[in-house]
């Protein structure tokens, strides 16, 4: 089954200590998430999976930001998810690579107004890996997105982080209902 990692705003503005909207870089510290991600992008590359890593940010102006949004709305005021600025720089311990697609979004999901369903299309994906932070957020959004668009949807445990543990663990059981909740070595045995 032909697949793809997608890995979901590993930036410095939202998981590194030093990011202006960094409300998951402890639970993200604590459970390794780097680490996790860069186990599973490893395991990608060995079996030729496609590796996608996802960004949210916005241009310099804030032009595409959402005005009536709670969670982005003090973007501009903090800024932050600036796509031209440091922090919606990579993790600088995430192993990305120039062969790695690299999709910017505005919004929680992956998928809405960005070019991310035409590369999966276009490589013929079937099954997604999702990870990253929040649990909540992204990670949830990609996972519904993914699954209404008839991708086989799985979300690799370790490598997700929330702002807590147990907003973490509730996301997954939610999750659980339309993807599959996986260890890394559960991947690893696919």
């Amino acid at each position: 089954m032909k697949t793809a990692l997608l890995t979901l705003d590993y930036i410095i503005d939202i998981m590194h200590r030093k990011g202006r909207v960094a409300r998951c870089a402890g639970h993200a510290a604590e459970r390794g998430v780097i680490a996790e991600a860069n186990r599973a992008i490893a395991l990608a590359r060995a079996r030729d999976w496609l590796v996608i890593h996802v960004k949210v940010g916005f241009s310099p102006s804030y032009v595409e930001m959402p005005q009536g949004s709670a969670i982005f709305s003090r973007a501009a005021e903090l800024q932050a998810l600036n796509l031209q600025g440091e922090g919606t720089a990579f993790h600088p311990e995430l192993d990305v690579r120039p062969e790695d697609a690299v999709v910017a979004k505005h919004r929680v999901s992956p998928f809405y107004a960005t070019g991310l369903e035409a590369v999966l299309r276009a490589q013929r994906i079937e099954r997604l890996v999702v990870a990253g932070v929040s649990s909540t957020w992204a990670v949830q959004a990609a996972a519904r997105d993914a699954h209404d668009r008839d991708y086989r949807v799985l979300v690799l445990e370790p490598a997700c982080a929330a702002a807590s543990e147990e907003e973490h663990q509730m996301s997954m059981r939610q999750l659980a209902a339309i993807a599959g909740i996986v260890t890394q070595e559960q991947l690893e045995a696919l």
